[in-house]
């Protein structure tokens, strides 16, 4: 069992424990951003700074005037909305090469989801929350990546499906870089139950890129390889969905078991289908039995050891647990 890891790429705000950058001066800790130092490559960023508006500076906000954003600084009464838009499409290409991003929620520049947008200038009233200025970029040229805020990635399941895409995307780069087509055959193999569990119809579309009966340019098949891959991985996999993939993993070692041992293992997965286990209190279980049997196929299976045994933290806010 190959238990190596590629080195992911990260692009971060930079306000969150690299620099005291925010518009009060102040430097952020995020949980997350520490979990990651030793076993990633961040990239910080702040907009804002490249913008020169300065430490400490006042606050910025999104005005929807005239169908459009214009980002004011009320205190200064100006608007800044170009020194931003250029600062953001000047870092926008640090996110080439990325794997994922981790951004500072409800920020006007780096939010993804969560920036208030206000009204009009003159008489500021809440409207929607939308993305910021680079966030909006961030999305749309990462697409399906590794991409969240700090604050959601609080929450356990929100954590756990981006540590998953996030080495999953860092695997496949790792085999971009020089194409052929026996490594992404080798890819697409390992990664089967992952895949299963995520989205079945999706998995079987990548076989089929992958079985490249067309015949295209190996450039071509990686390219709609990794179209086709950024919508398994979407959306975080369904418990149900896991459960049946553990089945299936649980049937390759079965035979070799005795009764009791099947109904341990039973168990366990249904502990976790109950929520009273995490996953991987199941799939160290199987591992350690396909071990024990020799069963190749399962060992080499990247759901049995997703991302660093290290990054595993149980952790959970509650906060954002609808995960649709």
């Amino acid at each position: 069992m190959n238990t190596s890891y590629p080195r992911p790429r990260i692009l971060v705000s930079r306000c969150l424990g690299f620099d005291a950058c925010r518009y009060d001066g102040q430097q952020l800790r995020s949980r997350v951003v520490e979990l990651l130092r030793d076993h990633v490559d961040f990239v910080p960023v702040c907009p804002e700074i490249e913008a020169g508006l300065g430490v400490p500076r006042p606050p910025i906000r999104l005005c929807w005037e005239n169908e459009q954003i214009d980002v004011r600084q009320p205190a200064e009464n100006r608007s800044v909305t170009d020194v931003l838009k250029k600062a953001a499409l000047n870092f926008i290409d640090e996110a080439d090469g990325c794997d994922g991003a981790i951004l500072k929620s409800k920020s006007p520049s780096c939010a993804l989801t969560d920036a208030k947008i206000y009204r009009s200038i003159n008489k500021p009233q809440f409207l929607r929350r939308d993305s910021g200025i680079f966030g909006t970029l961030v999305l749309r040229k990462m697409e399906n990546k590794a991409v969240d805020d700090e604050q959601r990635l609080t929450n356990l399941a929100l954590r756990e499906h981006f540590l998953i895409k996030l080495y999953v995307w860092a695997r496949f780069r790792a085999i971009a870089e020089q194409p052929k087509m026996g490594e992404l055959v080798s890819f697409h193999a390992s990664h089967k139950l992952l895949f299963l569990a995520y989205n079945q119809s999706r998995f079987r579309v990548c076989g089929k890129i992958t079985a490249n009966h067309e015949r295209l340019p190996v450039s071509d098949v990686f390219g709609r390889y990794a179209a086709e891959l950024g919508q398994v991985l979407v959306r975080p996999f369904r418990r149900q969905a896991m459960v049946n993939t553990l089945y299936h993993a649980y049937g390759w070692i079965a035979e070799h078991l005795s009764s009791e041992e099947k109904q341990y293992i039973i168990n366990t997965i249904e502990e976790y289908r109950d929520e009273r286990i995490p996953l991987q209190g199941v799939t160290r279980l199987i591992e350690a039995q396909a071990i024990r049997f020799k069963r190749d196929y399962i060992l080499d299976q990247v759901l049995l050891r997703p991302f660093p045994a290290q990054l595993s933290d149980l952790s959970d806010s509650g906060k954002g647990r609808e995960v649709t």
